[in-house]
């Protein structure tokens, strides 16, 4: 049997093309706005959030640009706003009617400043609010984890963003983004059958904590929260790698399971808490970027998703689960 994921993985490639088709543009244009401000507020929850993640850590090793991550429910109550600040906000939600973001959303437009939405409902009450909308081309997403959704939103976030900043590098970047459609398609054929005997390998695991360093972090947040723990019903804890030492360093032992999510260039830190945990036998389950594809680094999370999608995919499926849906969610209000 096949479940709406499987169906939703295999979609990548499509949404991805769709959107650089209609949205290139129109994302660079957004950057030029966007660049002239002294602070960029990030607002999402879920996938949606760990997108914001990725790019706030991605380009502050190339930039000073000034990205501040949050909830809505945290922007909504928590944050000082004067009006006609030189601040910009962007908001991201795969339904464009997630509650807490669009109250975000609609405190921001009461200051005066500018917005931005990026959805995939391009009749959502934030496409229509926001200053400025782009529309994710993925058709329906049903399956709880935000597949084709995730990597669309997370994709508009890396062409606003790396698009302020001119250097070789990230031209060349710039460059493989665009030509991610093609690598995602191989991915989700040759990656499959080894996320497969990892899954089954790993069915009877109950905790996964799951780790990142840099731009990385934010797929090791998205990886616990939404793919282990609503897809998989799995207890998972996301953690930065740097954090290793403090806390998970007295309770990894021979049979704890830690997931490290990894890229050559930027890891040290990472392959020193791979090191420790082998040295104590630790089921240690690494995702390398180098075992996958010879892009720059920076697309390591676009890169990692496709195994991990289908080893989340298939240890629902050995737990007896269908892995996009759920149990509480969209059935409870707050």
């Amino acid at each position: 049997m096949k479940y709406e994921m499987y169906q939703e993985i295999m979609e990548q490639p499509l949404s991805l093309k769709n959107t650089i088709e209609s949205e290139k543009e129109h994302l660079e244009s957004i950057s030029n706005i966007y660049a002239k401000f002294d602070k960029i507020f990030l607002i999402g929850c879920g996938s949606s959030i760990s997108t914001c993640y990725s790019i706030k850590d991605a380009i502050k090793s190339f930039s000073t640009i000034n990205v501040d991550v949050q909830t809505g429910f945290e922007f909504v109550n928590h944050q000082m706003l004067e009006k006609d600040s030189n601040v910009g906000l962007i908001v991201t939600s795969q339904s464009g009617e997630t509650a807490d973001t669009l109250a975000a959303l609609r405190k921001a437009k009461e200051h005066n400043i500018t917005t931005v939405s990026i959805t995939n409902d391009e009749n959502s009450s934030m496409a229509k609010e926001a200053d400025y909308s782009v529309i994710t081309r993925c058709g329906e997403e049903h399956a709880i984890l935000g597949t084709k959704t995730y990597i669309t939103q997370l994709f508009s976030l890396y062409v606003i963003f790396f698009s302020m900043i001119k250097n070789q590098r990230i031209e060349e970047m710039l460059g493989q983004l665009y030509q991610l459609p093609d690598l995602i398609e191989e991915l989700i054929e040759s990656t499959q059958d080894d996320a497969k005997q990892l899954a089954q390998a790993n069915k009877d695991v109950d905790i996964f904590y799951c780790m990142g360093s840099g731009f990385n972090y934010g797929l090791a947040y998205k990886l616990a929260m939404t793919m282990f723990m609503e897809g998989a019903e799995k207890h998972a804890c996301p953690l930065y790698s740097g954090e290793f030492r403090h806390g998970l360093i007295e309770r990894v032992e021979k049979g704890v399971s830690v997931v490290f999510l990894k890229s050559n260039d930027v890891d040290d830190i990472t392959d020193k808490a791979i090191k420790f945990c082998e040295g104590i036998e630790v089921n240690n389950i690494i995702f390398n970027l180098e075992d996958y594809s010879d892009v720059d680094s920076l697309l390591t999370p676009f890169i990692l998703l496709i195994p991990l999608e289908w080893f989340i995919y298939h240890l629902s499926i050995f737990n007896g689960l269908d892995p996009g849906s759920t149990r509480h969610i969209g059935k409870i209000r707050y």
